[in-house]
């Protein structure tokens, strides 16, 4: 078959960059190896959001004594957690189905490879090979677990997020290594359901890439939960024992053992580019990337990679903004899209960590905006002085605002708290659009809300707060 456009691979990029494509009047196809929606869909964003609910609702009904509710005992039935978990993803990817279905784009069930310029093979489970002719191949893998050297998963004892979230019975205690965003939402998740949990970190705080302070007030909280957490340390090896692991960690202070029910090894991702024929066709890569231009393209004409296996953050919304970005300059320079898209602002993408409480950011931390010559101000609103948050139950954490103190250029937001995650867009448009801090000021926000504490934040940075 010959196509306009084929995607390698059906995860938030992917199958968006095929939807955007068909959408543009190419004709399109995408090929995938597994279920349509890739690991973000399937192991990923969607089914771990549903194991944090479930684990947020068995808190509530905890805590309901607090709300002026009585209930009987409760207790986690982890199979039937498990179950939902899975459900809601299988009913995600049949969305998808339904999506390639709705824009005419033919699913190509298999693993895809670059077979030569303009062609893309893919193999069925069955083995048997077809070749596909197109004039546009975009790339769009995705990534799996890294693993260590020292931490080689077996699929039961020593595992990885896949495994995480459908473990056949609930582990009475469990040794998390590594505190990125994988790592503290399945922290938050057992440890709720009553599963001792132990962090341990190699770096001197948890989350890193967050701002320092996002770091001391979720370890403040975790501590707070029974979660033991240790930073600038290090799992040395892990042996397997007739009852579970046993892990020898390097601390600041010397070695010491851990033992628990399993491991769960959230050290980040590799990119999944090999075997994908990079090498037929000369595909630059480097320190495990596919290299590309602003708008994506590879240096080879014709081919692109979009997500994961690209430069920069793994998140599914970029991955899904890069493949329109791709498609439309792609339909632009062939006359079939009157817009040339803006390239991506990687200083104005938003991070969300769904642990409990959420962790959302966008831009400069304050160290980097202090290291990047600027002079700040910066604002920070307690969610304990807010009445939203203290009505729902949910006054930890905190709103902090940093500006640019020469021209009110605003640099970035860090927040933790209660559904923090639906709030950080709004920095993210005001970034967009140059808003000055007074016009925020300005516009009326809701009260009572969690998202007026932005405002409450900003009026902090700038001597004018009202609630503080």
């Amino acid at each position: 078959m010959a196509y306009d456009v084929i995607v390698i691979g059906s995860g938030p990029g992917g199958y968006v960059a095929a939807i955007r494509a068909s959408q543009l009047g190419f004709k399109t196809a995408v090929v995938e190896r597994d279920n349509l929606g890739g690991i973000c869909l399937n192991w990923g964003c969607i089914p771990t959001k549903a194991l944090l609910k479930s684990a947020q609702v068995f808190e509530y009904i905890q805590h309901s004594k607090d709300y002026g509710i009585s209930v009987g005992d409760a207790k986690p039935e982890f199979e039937n957690i498990i179950k939902r978990s899975r459900g809601v993803a299988d009913k995600m990817s049949r969305g998808v189905q339904f999506l390639m279905k709705k824009n005419k784009i033919d699913v190509l069930a298999g693993v895809g490879k670059l077979k030569a310029k303009g062609q893309v093979e893919v193999t069925g489970k069955d083995g048997k090979a077809t070749v596909h002719e197109a004039k546009h191949i975009i790339l769009a893998t995705g990534a799996r677990s890294r693993e260590l050297p020292n931490l080689k998963p077996d699929g039961k004892k020593i595992i990885g997020y896949r495994e995480a979230m459908s473990l056949p019975q609930q582990p009475k205690s469990i040794i998390v290594v590594g505190s990125g965003a994988i790592g503290v939402e399945f922290a938050y998740f057992y440890n709720s359901i009553g599963t001792k949990v132990t962090v341990v970190e190699f770096l001197p705080r948890i989350v890193p890439v967050e701002d320092e302070d996002i770091s001391k007030e979720l370890e403040k909280i975790y501590k707070k939960k029974g979660i033991e957490v240790m930073t600038n340390a290090s799992v040395e090896s892990v042996e397997t024992t007739a009852n579970g692991v046993k892990a020898k960690v390097k601390t600041q202070t010397g070695e010491i053992f851990l033992e628990a029910d399993i491991v769960l090894s959230a050290v980040g991702i590799s990119s999944n580019i090999e075997n994908i024929g990079l090498e037929t066709l000369g595909v630059k890569t480097d320190k495990g990337k596919v290299l590309v231009d602003k708008y994506l393209q590879t240096n080879v004409p014709g081919i692109y990679a979009i997500g994961d296996i690209i430069p920069g953050p793994a998140l599914a919304h970029v991955a899904s903004k890069e493949g329109i970005v791709c498609v439309e300059n792609i339909a632009y320079n062939e006359k079939k899209y009157a817009h040339k898209p803006e390239p991506l602002d990687h200083m104005n993408i938003p991070g969300c960590t769904y642990c409990v409480p959420e962790i959302a950011s966008v831009g400069y931390t304050e160290k980097a905006a202090k290291e990047a010559g600027y002079e700040v101000k910066v604002g920070k609103f307690p969610f304990s002085a807010s009445g939203k948050a203290s009505a729902a139950g949910a006054p930890e954490g905190f709103v902090k605002v940093i500006f640019d103190a020469k021209y009110g250029e605003w640099l970035g937001t860090h927040m933790i708290g209660y559904n923090v995650t639906e709030i950080i867009a709004e920095t993210v448009v005001a970034r967009k659009l140059e808003t000055t801090y007074q016009e925020v000021l300005d516009s009326i926000h809701p009260h009572p809300t969690m998202s007026e504490s932005v405002k409450d934040a900003i009026e902090v940075a700038y001597g004018e707060a009202i609630h503080l």
